[in-house]
């Protein structure tokens, strides 16, 4: 098979896949399944432009309106099929497998089996498995989040890090464990007690083995940096990549290393065991990002690596393509990489058969479960997990669905356009105003859930001016007393009840996740039956919290004031409803025991009254209910007296958030507490870009 274009011409504009990137020779190397070196892939000169043209790529600063031209109506007919492999077919290793393997022109492709993946489904087993990998680390910490908190599970964590090191010293043959923590600038220097203090006495008592960097965008510099308060500045661009490795370990997820996200966040995780060649990636991909920033020293300052330009004070062209040819290289060689050990693996001796090169040993199985790195940094130029995500959506055929969720619902133009113009039926989870982060914030701040209403009622206007209604639905989330910040994707194909391909990691989908963040996200495929239904089930342990009910375009105060009265959430509609079954035993970890003794805290943010008013809201938002500090309050309902026992134990991964969610209607928006103020819909086009 001779490289094609991709699959067929993008509408008029006769875009070619191929066309839009460059092969170059691999420094490293290797030969691919056709004994050709694989291509070293780079954006080709104008080929940006042209992307734009065809709406492949999203338009920055161009702010098209709502209502589109009647060329939306075609983009199911313009829209290309699955890009083609380019590489020509081998009869002796599994290609064309799966239909997705057209990701691998642009990172390296990792083939594991499935036994060696599984979701995570809680922060407090996201916390417990972070501290217990810590704790049996010989050779490597990593870990990338946006900061670290300053309360006392984040002193935990660090302590955790400092018992390891200790003993890695201590051990009767000492270790080379080294670590290394990747965090934002802005974010991490926030405040008198912030991510910096926190880890300084690692850096003063393990010199030679702890590194800190500290990314700071390129684009806050000069004047704009000397004028912008702390907080705004960090509107302008972080690293907002999460990914936490022990030793071959890794976890991918989007929540960041704060205490929150150990008790009553709600987010999306993977635990990927026991893959040395994914972990080697993110130490690299971790390591080269370090490289381009700022380091910390033991008495709290910072400088760059030697030989680096100055992200702030050099030249910023200068800056990007050295940070652009760093990330590049570990993608590119990481390719090479793969291609070289796919031909080990599948072409060492072709005249050996399968089952003998098994028995000898120097055969790994074929695998059954495909995992794709997806770097997105546009600051260097980088641009592989929008290119990618644009392709899942452009490509996805009737009959296919597609759940998508994020904390911040801000979709790119070029995303809202493949939503509302390709066949797809998509089922976008959202966060309630009161369940969003921001909520009760001081400040301006205060106003972005507001913000966010709005960007959700115009998206909901424009589905209802399409006629979409039926084939684009939006659910919001909200549980009492958590916030939500999960994102991420399924995708279903036509005709199948599970699963086939997830995105899980950091971006939330949104303008500044594409055009300012630095951001990485995994596309996990896998044809086996096995992680898919983990993928698509959750498996609930007894005495876990009960998943909410709410008839569609009931008032959040009444559903506040009917979880109030019944100390638990409403159970399922009277037709859904299945035979109770018989009561089981609660049983609570000792953390949760122990929870349940202390003095209970006002829901929503400590320290801060139960009522509370939005600045963006009209009215005042009376959050009811108490919360205990680890975000048991579902699970002291049930002790505190007899209610509905959770069923079913089973259910998606995704309808574990679906179900806690109610459909957006019409009516959704006539609530008092949506009615957005006149202010907060002028400051909205301002909020879209940095937030």
């Amino acid at each position: 098979m001779s490289s094609t274009s991709w699959h067929q011409t993008t509408g008029k504009f006769g875009l070619r896949f191929q066309e839009m990137f460059s092969p170059q020779s691999p420094a490293a190397g290797g030969l691919g399944c056709s004994g050709h070196p694989p291509p070293r892939l780079t954006l080709a000169p104008g080929s940006h432009q042209r992307l734009l043209q065809a709406g492949l790529v999203g338009r920055p600063g161009v702010d098209r309106a709502w209502f589109l031209s009647p060329w939306l109506l075609l983009a199911p007919l313009l829209s290309p099929a699955v890009p083609q492999v380019t590489s020509p077919p081998c009869c002796l290793c599994p290609e064309g497998v799966h239909r997705f393997q057209w990701i691998r022109n642009l990172v390296p492709e990792f083939g594991v089996s499935s036994s060696h993946v599984r979701v995570l489904s809680s922060p407090a087993e996201f916390f417990e498995l972070m501290k217990g990998q810590i704790n049996v680390a010989k050779r490597r910490v990593v870990m990338a989040s946006l900061y670290l908190g300053t309360g006392p599970l984040e002193q935990e964590l660090v302590d955790c890090l400092e018992s390891t090191l200790e003993k890695s010293l201590q051990a009767k043959f000492p270790s080379d464990l080294k670590v290394s923590i990747l965090l934002d600038f802005t974010r991490g220097s926030r405040g008198r007690k912030n991510s910096r203090t926190m880890l300084l006495p690692l850096l003063q008592r393990f010199p030679e083995q702890v590194r800190v960097s500290l990314f700071h965008t390129p684009n806050l510099r000069g004047l704009l940096r000397l004028l912008i308060p702390e907080r705004f500045n960090e509107t302008i661009g972080l690293q907002h990549i999460k990914v936490y490795l022990f030793d071959n370990n890794v976890i991918l997820s989007g929540a960041n290393l704060s205490d929150s996200y150990f008790t009553n966040r709600q987010d999306r995780y993977v635990f990927l065991q026991d893959c040395a060649e994914i972990a080697d990636f993110f130490t690299e991909l971790v390591d080269a990002v370090g490289d381009v920033s700022l380091q910390l020293q033991g008495d709290d300052t910072v400088h760059v690596v030697e030989g680096m330009v100055h992200p702030y004070k050099g030249d910023r062209a200068a800056y990007c393509r050295a940070a652009n040819k760093r990330v590049m290289d570990v993608i590119n060689s990481a390719r090479a990489r793969q291609q070289v050990l796919h031909a080990q693996t599948f072409h060492g001796d072709s005249l050996l058969t399968q089952e003998d090169a098994a028995a000898a040993g120097d055969r790994r199985p074929a695998p059954d479960t495909w995992i794709y790195p997806l770097i997105q940094m546009k600051p260097f130029e980088i641009q592989i997990d929008e290119i990618v995500t644009e392709s899942l959506l452009t490509e996805a055929e009737r009959g296919a669905r597609v759940y998508l969720t994020t904390g911040y619902f801000n979709l790119t133009q070029a995303y809202m356009d493949l939503v509302l113009g390709t066949r797809a039926e998509y089922q976008i989870l959202l966060a309630s105003p009161e369940v969003n982060g921001f909520f009760g914030a001081k400040g301006v701040a205060g106003a972005i859930p507001a913000a966010y209403v709005h960007i959700e009622r115009q998206f909901y206007r424009a589905v209802c001016s399409l006629g979409q209604q039926e084939r684009v639905q939006l659910q919001e989330y909200w549980r009492r007393g958590w916030t939500f910040h999960a994102k991420g994707l399924w995708l279903y194909l036509a005709g199948s009840s599970l699963p086939c391909l997830t995105l899980i990691g950091s971006p939330n989908f949104g303008y500044r996740s594409v055009h300012r963040d630095l951001e990485a996200q995994i596309a996990i495929v896998t044809e086996s039956r096995a992680l898919q239904q983990q993928l698509h089930q959750w498996q609930r342990e007894p005495g876990s919290s009960q998943a909410c009910w709410w008839p569609e375009g009931q008032s959040r105060e009444a559903r506040q004031g009917a979880a109030l009265r019944s100390r638990v959430p409403p159970g399922p509609p009277a037709a859904a409803a299945a035979p109770a079954p018989r009561p089981r035993e609660l049983r609570l970890c000792g953390r949760e025991r122990a929870s349940l003794t202390r003095t209970p805290q006002p829901l929503g943010r400590s320290k801060r009254s139960p009522e509370r008013r939005s600045w963006g809201l009209r009215g005042s938002l009376t959050r009811s209910g108490w919360l205990s500090p680890l975000g048991c309050a579902d699970r002291q309902a049930q002790v505190a007296g007899p209610g509905p026992t959770c069923s079913p134990w089973k259910t998606q991964e995704q309808e574990r958030l679906y179900l806690r969610s109610g459909a957006v209607s019409s009516a959704t928006f006539e609530q008092p507490s949506r009615q957005v103020k006149l202010w907060v819909k002028l400051v909205t086009p301002l909020i879209k870009n940095f937030f």
